[in-house]
Order: structure tokens, then sequence, then C-alpha cells
């Protein structure tokens, strides 16, 4: 089976080529794949199935060529990953599947269609603008922290964290515990503090996130926008620019009316095969 690995800002995924929709991928396989030990290695992965070829994206098919089929490391599936569309659109421009134009490429999501546009290295890729809907907390050991509840397609849970604790020191080597009655499928949970100031940017912010179904990463797109959104709010601002410094780089967001902009690199690393028959929970 073929393979690409790449990256956006350290959030890594295992590409998988299956235009057709032929693939038989399953939890377990996915699981297996993203094994750091045992397997690749990835936050999750990433199918390229044209949009008509697959049934949850069919209904797109006249819209978006390209269906992002985007699996959680542990074998579940999410609505949207924004370092993944990013990354995503990269492999379609660099294997010849999309040419870049004047016009954003439209890329289908279990959350909708997705527009990315690409400058050089950097990759943008617009999302629906995040909709503050809640409060909620989320338990961290013995530190319980007040936050606000997020849809960026997917759910996240933002928190600042209280003035003289350090972002860095926290201990994120286990789920937070939040609300189930608040985040049925579960959650994204951001912790953030202040970042230095940055030329041209609204509001500079620092972030860690755990994400659900992958555990803590480098990088979460869908969670920066989260977090630009409250930062934005919190300084009394409807729209802006954010620069969100997460442990793998520096992610852009551009806030607007409608929608909502994530800006960053993209590389590809590694091409490759893998035998699914060597990893030994694939079938699973």
């Amino acid at each position: 089976m073929e393979f690409t690995k790449g990256h956006g800002t350290g959030n890594d995924f295992v590409i998988l080529p299956d235009p057709d929709g032929a693939l038989d991928l399953t939890p377990g396989l996915v699981a297996a794949l993203c094994d750091r030990r045992r397997g690749i290695g990835a936050d999750g992965v990433l199918r390229v199935v044209r949009a008509a070829k697959h049934p949850d994206s069919a209904a797109l098919a006249g819209e978006a060529e390209w269906f992002m089929d985007y699996w959680n490391a542990d074998g579940s599936y999410a609505e949207m990953c924004g370092n993944g569309a990013r990354v995503f659109v990269r492999y379609l421009v660099d294997t010849g599947l999309a040419t870049p134009t004047g016009t954003a490429l439209p890329l289908a999501t279990r959350a909708g269609v997705a527009r990315a546009r690409i400058d050089g290295d950097i990759i943008a890729v617009e999302m629906r603008r995040p909709r503050l809907y809640d409060g909620s907390t989320a338990a961290l050991g013995g530190l319980t922290l007040a936050g606000t509840a997020v849809d960026v397609g997917n759910p996240h849970l933002v928190c600042p964290i209280p003035a003289g604790l350090d972002l860095a020191g926290l201990d994120l080597t286990r789920a937070p515990e939040v609300d189930p009655a608040v985040f049925p499928a579960g959650v994204n949970v951001e912790f953030t503090a202040p970042g230095a100031p940055v030329d041209g940017v609204d509001a500079p912010v620092r972030m860690r996130v755990y994400e659900r179904g992958s555990a803590e990463t480098l990088s979460c797109g869908t969670g920066t926008c989260a977090v630009a959104a409250v930062a934005l709010r919190d300084e009394g601002r409807d729209t802006g620019v954010v620069a969100v410094d997460v442990p793998g780089g520096r992610l852009t967001v551009t806030v607007t009316e409608d929608s909502s902009w994530l800006a960053g690199p993209a590389v590809l690393v590694a091409t490759g095969t893998v035998t699914p028959t060597a990893l030994p929970t694939s079938s699973a």
C-alpha cells in the first residue's frame, strides 16, 4: 500500500492515495498506521478519494473533485482538520491531482466544502467562521479551568490559563475531563496564554491542545481558529488577525464576517509503501 507522510506545523499525517475508494480502510488499520513504534506514526490518516466515490462526500461531488477522508489516530472519524486540509492540498498539488489557479481550490470534508489558496510554502484554507456557543470547564489534574465552547465544524473548548501558570508545564499526558452533557461526542481542548506582540496582528496567542482521538499534538488547525475567535472576542473584536504559536510553529488565522482563513506551512517529507499484514493491529 502506497503512502506519503506530511505535516503542518508538526501536526503529522499518513496520506493514502485511493482515488476510486477501493481501499478497505478500517479503524484498526488506521490505528496501526498511526502507531509511532510499530507503524508509520502520525496524528491521523488522510485518505485521498474522489468525492463522487465516497458515500460521505458524494453529495458534494458537484462542488469539489476530491474528498479529504480524515481519521484520528485511534481510528475514529473527525469532521474537519485544518492542518490536515492544508497538507491534503499540498499533496494534491505536488502530485498533479490539482492545479493551483487564481481561484481557490475546493475540497470536500465531512464539515462541508473548504477552499484553499496556495502561495509558495504557505497554504491557507478557508473554513467556517467559528461559533462561540457555550461555557464549560476542563479538569486537568487538580486544576479546573473555565473555557468557551466553539464550533469550527468540530467541537472545541478554549481554556485560557490563569496568570502565573506555566503553559509549558501543563501535564497533557492524560485527557482533560470535560462535561459529557456539553460535549457528547468528545471535544478538542485548547489551553492558551498571551503571546508576544507581532506586527500586523490583532492578538498574539500561545496554545497547547489535547485532541480527541489523538492525545496532545504539536498543532491543531481548527483549534487555532477556535482560539483566534475567543482571543478576538476578549479584545472586543468580531474580526481580525491572530497569530497562534503552537509547539510545532506559528499559524495565522484571519477571522472575517463570514469565515476564517488558516494559513501556515504544509510539508511532504516522505513517500513509500507499507505492508498492512505487518501491522499487528491492522485487522482490528
